[in-house]
């Protein structure tokens, strides 16, 4: 839990911080993420608590100039969060950066789960009804789930639409 509540304080001030650029900081906050759950071992070592203040530091330095045109406010975090022993923090503070994010964009995120993959016009059908129930710009992420028989399972929010032929049957 306090993992939750650091992360929460540094991605409030990463927003206050990057101000118009927070959607810029945000895609390559999630990118460099992205690339930490590929190569694990680098967020372990630039964690690890036998490497020395200065080892971490020039290890931070090169996933920045290896990142090739990173916001300067990204880096900065980076640095600083290396500097305090709060590296490991970067994941879920990449997830309340996106909230803040997001609910300062008027954006929710949502998920559309159903039995076969769905094509782009449906997507976009689904997408439209859902902005329309929600009155807030709908981000979504596809997934497939044979289990649902048929239908569309979509969560958005703290909400969930259950269109499933499952659920009908049940």
């Amino acid at each position: 839990m306090q993992n939750v509540s650091v992360a929460r304080r540094y991605a409030r001030a990463l927003l206050d911080a990057s101000g118009a650029q927070a959607d810029q900081v945000l895609s390559q906050l999630e990118e460099l993420v992205r690339y930490l759950h590929t190569a694990p071992t680098v967020l372990e070592a630039l964690s690890n608590p036998a490497a020395t203040r200065a080892q971490r530091m020039a290890m931070t330095e090169g996933l920045i100039k290896a990142a090739n045109g990173m916001n300067p406010m990204l880096a900065n975090l980076l640095k600083l969060l290396t500097d305090r022993n709060r590296i490991s923090a970067l994941p879920m503070l990449a997830l309340q950066f996106r909230d803040l994010v997001d609910a300062g964009m008027g954006r929710v995120r949502g998920t559309v789960t159903s039995a076969t993959l769905l094509g782009d016009a449906q997507l976009v059908a689904i997408k439209a009804q859902l902005e329309t129930l929600t009155q807030r710009k709908v981000m979504l992420d596809a997934k497939v789930d044979p289990s649902i028989l048929g239908g569309v399972v979509a969560s958005v929010g703290s909400r969930t639409y259950d269109g499933s032929l499952k659920s009908q049957l049940r």
